[in-house]
């Protein structure tokens, strides 16, 4: 297993695990769609990916996104996306994929780093046992434009 910090020469092989991811999340295959968002993230350097090989086979990925705390004053990462392929689940790829991510940000001297998932997720496990701590002191909230 190999886990290297992504650039726009890897958009090829991220956008076919980036598109698997956004099946599992009930949308419509888009390639195209998918390799033009991370062109456009590379481009602007709007996010930071950590891409898994074995051997030269892309199967996982991880992507972040810079946000700040006014409280604290401090930035800190949106872990936003995390996928690994359906044949190689299990094989310990998502626990390296978020303890990279976790070294990254202190290396970066960030805040921390938050992440969203469903009630229902059975990845919850693996946060916990890797430190994450379930935010209780609040809710989530999101406002739709309808577009």
């Amino acid at each position: 297993m190999n886990i290297i910090q992504a650039n726009a020469s890897h958009i090829p092989q991220l956008a076919l695990l980036f598109d698997k991811y956004r099946i599992f999340y009930k949308q419509t295959s888009n390639i195209s769609a998918a390799s033009s968002f991370l062109e456009e993230r590379f481009a602007k350097s709007e996010s930071i990916v950590f891409m898994v090989f074995i051997g030269d086979k892309a199967v996982g990925f991880t992507q972040l996104y810079t946000t700040f705390s006014s409280v604290s004053m401090r930035p800190y990462y949106i872990l936003n996306d995390l996928y690994v392929d359906d044949t190689y689940r299990k094989e310990g790829i998502g626990s390296a994929l978020l303890t990279t991510a976790q070294e990254f940000c202190v290396k970066k001297g960030f805040k921390g780093l938050a992440l969203e998932t469903a009630i229902d997720n059975p990845a919850q496990k693996l946060y916990e046992k890797l430190g994450w701590q379930k935010d209780s002191h609040g809710f989530h909230y999101f406002w739709p434009t309808n577009s």
